[in-house]
């Protein structure tokens, strides 16, 4: 018996089922993709929640407003390519929220730190104490490890498969 492989994209994905012997009402799943193609750009859609952490499903396209957070994120590049941007902040702009990613409300006056080209499967740091944007040229998806914040948002009974 053989198996292959294949990885999704934005514009080819299969929507899956799940399989359980137990009450499927304690169970949900949802597909990334699935999620981003429905979503505006930079609209950061919760997918997982476990207490105050989060993975938020991102759909990059153009450019985004500039975030940060109090604490350190992580991006997983899941389609296509994705420019992120890092300066860091001055002690005006440090975010006064507890958690989670907020927008600045203007571009970083802080010293530019750098950027990283991200494509499929890459990971990058989104480190406390920067600023950040991401850029893309076309349509690309990106997972971000964090903690539920002023920008997460939450569309559970929208994306969630119970059955």
């Amino acid at each position: 018996m053989s198996f292959k492989t294949r990885m999704a994209s934005l514009e080819s994905y299969d929507k899956g089922t799940i399989e359980v012997k137990d009450d499927l009402r304690h169970y949900a799943f949802s597909n990334i993709f699935e999620v981003c193609s429905k979503s505006k750009p930079y609209e950061r859609v919760m997918v997982v929640s476990n207490l105050e952490y989060a993975a938020e499903a991102v759909r990059a396209e153009g450019a985004s407003p500039w975030y940060t957070a109090p604490h350190d994120e992580f991006a997983i590049v899941l389609d296509g390519e994705i420019e992120f941007t890092f300066f860091q902040l001055t002690d005006a702009e440090k975010p006064a929220h507890k958690a989670g990613a907020g927008r600045l409300k203007a571009a970083p006056a802080g010293k530019r730190m750098g950027r990283v080209i991200a494509r499929r499967g890459h990971e990058v740091l989104l480190p406390k104490g920067a600023a950040y944007q991401l850029k893309a040229a076309k349509p690309s998806v990106t997972l971000i490890q964090t903690s539920a914040g002023p920008e997460s948002v939450e569309k559970w009974s929208e994306i969630c498969v119970q059955k």
